[in-house]
């Protein structure tokens, strides 16, 4: 067995990996999941909480105000 083989080896190795990777990607089964994860960049974000300000959150967990 010399380097010619086992880059022939190697390059139909290579094949049957690619050929797999294609049908699992156009598989049925895994459409839905990247139709969900083809609309991700478009979904919008939560909108952000209101700030709270530093004083009045420490102030709340002391128990300084009544």
């Amino acid at each position: 067995m010399d380097i010619n083989d086992v880059q022939g080896i190697f390059t139909v190795l290579s094949l049957f990996v690619f050929i797999g990777i294609v049908i699992w990607a156009w598989s049925g089964k895994r459409a839905r999941a990247f139709d969900e994860a083809a609309k991700l960049p478009f979904a919008e974000d939560a909108p952000p909480a209101p700030p709270v300000r530093a004083r009045e959150q420490g102030d709340n967990q002391r128990g300084d105000m009544p």
